[in-house]
């Protein structure tokens, strides 16, 4: 096995690694303000997908404007789940969020069959994205470059909002001291809500992105939050950092088990999981409680 096809199996995990960031980051984001472990949010991301598939590859919009449109729309859906159902879970145990939002994803899932079918969905690439510039020898695709870029600058950007603007800062307290932010006169309500919009929205961007590349199926869901609790595991649970390394360790992970290890493939994430959680229980990057 040659150095060249080494690191270029590399970018293909670095590629995947993007699509389950976006993921995680959405679920990391919920969790460390509103102490909420949503399971429902992979059908957020098979949502994103599937609205992004509508507007462009059935109805013929832009796919620029295709990406926009269902971020925003998902992210008003979660507006609304946040205030009608989540709200009333955050002073219960944890395990009655879980509860709730696995129904959540038999309900979309469901849902998704009856507006879209059971088939496979996979709309073409964008013009402007199509081709491949060669990398290692090999030709590495417009798209894939383009999804790389897309989850670094949306990392960039989740970090200068929650450490750099009020509206962060207004979040960390809150997150810290609910009780002592709503004394202060801080919205309570619509910093939780905001912040389980911003998540949802995460996770559609990231389905909306996979569209030309992955099938969308009403199974997605099931399968994208899987990989991106064993992401926030990795990680630690609230650490957007740690959400950030445990996407690229999984991704490369995926990517070289199948190259190298295509017999335990499935089985390798599952061993980090378990390694990190005997060495550093709290994750890579989470913080001791």
């Amino acid at each position: 096995m040659s150095v060249e096809n080494l690191l270029y199996q590399g970018l293909i995990g670095f590629t995947n690694a993007m699509y389950l960031w976006l993921v995680a980051a959405g679920l990391t984001i919920a969790f460390g303000v509103l102490k909420v472990l949503n399971f429902a949010h992979g059908s957020l991301y098979m949502l994103g997908a599937y609205v992004a598939f509508s507007l462009y590859g059935e109805m013929g919009l832009g796919f620029w404007f295709s990406l926009v449109l269902a971020t925003l729309s998902i992210a008003a859906l979660g507006l609304l789940l946040e205030r009608t159902l989540f709200r009333p879970l955050y002073d219960l145990d944890i395990t009655y969020g879980l509860i709730l939002t696995f129904g959540l994803v038999l309900v979309f899932s469901d849902l998704a069959r009856l507006v879209w079918g059971g088939v496979f969905r996979i709309p073409p690439t964008p013009t402007t994205l199509i081709g491949s510039f060669e990398v290692f020898g090999r030709g590495f695709s417009y798209y894939n470059a383009f999804v790389i870029a897309a989850g670094l600058i949306v990392g960039v950007a989740l970090w200068l909002l929650l450490d750099r603007t009020w509206w962060g800062r207004t979040v960390r307290a809150t997150a810290s001291d609910r009780e002592m932010a709503g004394a202060l006169g801080i919205r309570v309500g619509w910093i939780y809500a905001s912040v389980f919009a911003l998540a949802a929205g995460v996770a559609a961007l990231g389905g909306a992105l996979s569209i030309p590349v992955r099938v969308v199926t009403p199974g997605l869901g099931t399968t994208i939050i899987i990989q991106a609790f064993i992401i926030t595991v990795i990680g630690g649970l609230g650490s957007l950092r740690g959400a950030f390394l445990g996407a690229v360790i999984v991704g490369l992970a995926n990517a070289y088990g199948i190259l190298l290890f295509p017999d335990v493939e499935l089985f390798l994430i599952y061993g980090i999981m378990a390694l990190v959680l005997l060495l550093k229980p709290e994750g890579l990057l989470g913080e001791r409680r």
